[in-house]
């Protein structure tokens, strides 16, 4: 655990490899999202403790969602993060270092997932905004399909 340093009472931290545990989570949820694209389905707790466990590496529901929010507690243990990257056929470095370049599979899936997203906001649009005006409608779309872009 590295320490990069503290500001009054707060200290930020980071996990092995100067990975900030905030930047691990937002890997991490990509990656489930890469997966979902692929498969059509997100890997579920029991799915990636299971393959953990083959690997000999144990993660509690706890720490699960810990690593995926970012939130309380740093993921020190390499051997874990290793194993994540093995379930999820990147590099291990993708997980422990700053620069660990984003894998050629995740990097083209990124428009796939992005295009999901905005399909199920454009389906959830035309349920709730049943009834409003065309032009309406037409200048919410065009608000969405800018923003998904960037």
């Amino acid at each position: 655990l590295l320490d990069a340093g503290q500001h009054g009472n707060e200290v930020m931290h980071m996990t092995e490899g100067n990975l900030p545990r905030g930047e691990l989570a937002r890997r991490m949820n990509l990656l489930m999202d890469v997966v979902q694209a692929d498969s059509g389905e997100p890997y579920t707790y029991r799915t990636v403790a299971e393959r953990l466990q083959e690997r000999g590496v144990k993660l509690s529901r706890a720490r699960w969602s810990y690593i995926l929010s970012g939130e309380m507690y740093d993921v020190k243990d390499r051997q874990l993060l290793e194993g994540l990257a093995q379930i999820f056929e990147v590099p291990a470095s993708y997980l422990l270092h700053v620069d660990g370049e984003v894998p050629e599979r995740v990097n083209s899936q990124l428009e796939f997932v992005r295009s999901l997203r905005a399909r199920r906001v454009r389906a959830f649009a035309a349920r709730t905004l049943d009834g409003v005006s065309p032009q309406t409608l037409e200048a919410i779309t065009a608000f969405l399909n800018n923003d998904i872009k960037e």
